[in-house]
């Protein structure tokens, strides 16, 4: 069964972002709590994801720059507080599996994303 699962997991054409952060299955749980699952799948109040599925006419954030995940957890200037060194393009992945697995930084998207959802109105494109 994990073997069928493992096989349908590399080959599928979903969840490429968590793929690519957990490669393998397994049985044990990740300990991801809800804040996280929004940040490493990129699916949730970015402005980036709200234009791409058409429920958001701009990707832009409110401080200008486009609104990924990526931009919130290292330059958005309304989340300073919960910011991370910014990796170099060809380290991105390498550097989202650092976060994933670093206790520190997900406390910091937590903070992120729990400050985004509490004030969507800050976030909207100028």
């Amino acid at each position: 069964m994990l073997e069928e699962w493992q096989t349908s997991w590399k080959n599928g054409d979903t969840g490429r972002k968590i793929f690519n952060i957990m490669p393998s299955v397994s049985l044990r749980p990740t300990n991801w709590i809800r804040e996280h699952v929004i940040f490493f799948s990129q699916h949730g109040p970015f402005p980036a994801y709200l234009k791409r599925f058409h429920l958001s006419d701009s990707d832009y954030c409110s401080c200008g720059g486009i609104g990924t995940a990526l931009h919130y957890a290292t330059e958005c200037i309304y989340t300073v507080p919960w910011h991370m060194r910014k990796p170099a393009p060809n380290f991105e992945q390498e550097w989202l599996k650092r976060v994933a697995n670093n206790l520190v930084s997900r406390q910091k998207i937590r903070g992120i994303i729990k400050f985004i959802s509490g004030n969507r109105d800050l976030f909207r494109p100028p």
